[in-house]
């Protein structure tokens, strides 16, 4: 499936705002707590918290 990417922007601070279409389609709802990790080449992956610790403790990885 193609999917229109997201421009964004990182301000002064280091700070982003993910548009809510984009956090939606992920399952990503307001308040969630996420993990991030830079996986190379550029990338950052967010994770939803419960999602990574599930995994670390069913499989023992994120």
């Amino acid at each position: 499936m193609l999917r229109e990417p997201a421009e964004l922007r990182v301000d002064d601070h280091g700070r982003d705002e993910f548009p809510v279409g984009l956090l939606g389609e992920a399952g990503i709802a307001p308040g969630a707590d996420l993990l991030a990790f830079g996986d190379g080449d550029g990338r950052i992956v967010l994770r939803r918290a419960e999602d990574a610790m599930r995994d670390l403790l069913e499989h023992g990885e994120l």
